[in-house]
């Protein structure tokens, strides 16, 4: 984990809201059908450069409340939402998953955000800001977290 600071980027994607309950429960977490949607619907072009974004923000009351959660991309695409990642200092988790396969991927996301849990829920030396926070899919196997902090 380390501090950076971040530009602004402009990323359009499918947004939702949900909460952690709703997320750790099977039969009414939605982020998985909201990537599967981004997935048969938006055409990446990695090769041209293009990049996945996953977006959390909004935050009623921290992660107990209800967030809204974006699956995005830096291109551009008729129907899709524009956001702002906003600039300004993040705490930068990554890890590689071990292969491309989906599955893979998930359960690396899922660690790095175990991570973040981790280090705030133990006296961090930062404080969360709540702004937005976002996973980043620097290619098919390498992952990064940004979290916004004061």
């Amino acid at each position: 984990m380390k501090e950076v600071t971040l530009d602004q980027k402009k990323v359009y994607g499918l947004s939702l809201r949900t909460n952690m309950v709703n997320e750790m429960n099977p039969s009414t977490a939605k982020i998985g059908d909201l990537w599967q949607k981004f997935d048969a619907e938006v055409a990446v072009d990695y090769k041209g450069g293009e990049r996945v974004y996953g977006l959390y923000y909004d935050y009623e009351n921290g992660i107990e409340g209800d967030f809204s959660v974006t699956a995005a991309y830096d291109g551009q695409a008729e129907g899709l939402e524009k956001l702002l990642i906003e600039a300004g200092k993040y705490l930068l988790f990554e890890a590689e998953a071990k292969s491309a396969n989906d599955l893979e991927r998930t359960n690396t996301v899922i660690a790095l955000w175990g991570e973040v849990w981790d280090y705030f829920a133990n006296e961090p030396q930062h404080t969360r800001a709540f702004n937005r926070d976002f996973d980043f899919y620097k290619d098919q196997t390498h992952i990064e977290v940004y979290v916004s902090i004061l």
